[in-house]
């Protein structure tokens, strides 16, 4: 169980992934690449799938915080830890190409976030093999995504394209490492409901 001290640093975490510039020590992946020439569709199509990542990853860097509070195992609550790290560099890429891009950050991003901090606590609370379980099919299907991003991006947008295939190699290691560490393969009917609640998020904030 949490202690007050974790739920004060989490909260602060969540303040910060919110509405703070989030960091990245890696570099970023499009950082030696071009602007190509887009005409305004094109750019505003791409810094949409862009702004559907960055909220992606606020979902997951809530999903992520909801686990670790619940997680039984302290190894298992390091491994979330240490992916939720990668996640912020994410935000990192994905906030700056948007901007580059002429776009704006979701303004649903708060809603998002504490939906997918509870959903994450409570895969946390089901017991550790279960928590993982939800995080190896949640990064397989933000894995999906990406993959349909690379396809449908501008063809010669190779900066949006550098982002999501870093971003795509990492959420592959996350799911990896998930089923390393014992994870359990969820129900079909879970999977299903969890396809629908992306597929809602994804094309409220292409718009919003």
């Amino acid at each position: 169980m949490p202690n007050l001290d974790n739920l004060i640093i989490e909260f602060d975490k969540g303040l910060r992934t919110l509405f703070a510039k989030a960091p990245t020590a890696r570099p970023y992946p499009d950082a030696n690449i071009d602007d190509a020439v887009m005409t305004e569709a094109e750019k505003k199509h791409a810094a949409a799938l862009m702004r559907i990542n960055h909220t992606g990853e606020i979902c997951a860097q809530a999903l992520y915080q909801g686990q670790a509070l619940t997680a039984k195992d302290p190894a298992v609550e390091a491994k979330l830890n240490h992916a939720a790290w990668e996640e912020t560099e994410h935000l990192a890429w994905t906030s700056h190409r948007v901007y580059e891009l002429g776009g704006r950050l979701s303004l649903l991003n708060p809603f998002w976030y504490t939906s997918s901090l509870a959903m994450g606590a409570l895969a946390g609370a089901l017991g550790d093999k279960w928590n993982l379980g939800f995080l190896a099919e949640t990064e397989r299907q933000v894995g999906a995504h990406l993959q349909h991003h690379l396809d449908t991006l501008p063809p010669q947008d190779a900066k949006s394209r550098a982002v999501a295939q870093q971003m795509f190699t990492d959420e592959v290691g996350h799911a990896d490492m998930a089923v390393e560490l014992g994870a359990a393969e969820l129900p079909l009917p879970v999977k299903v409901a969890m396809r629908g609640m992306s597929q809602v998020m994804t094309k409220t904030v292409y718009w919003v």
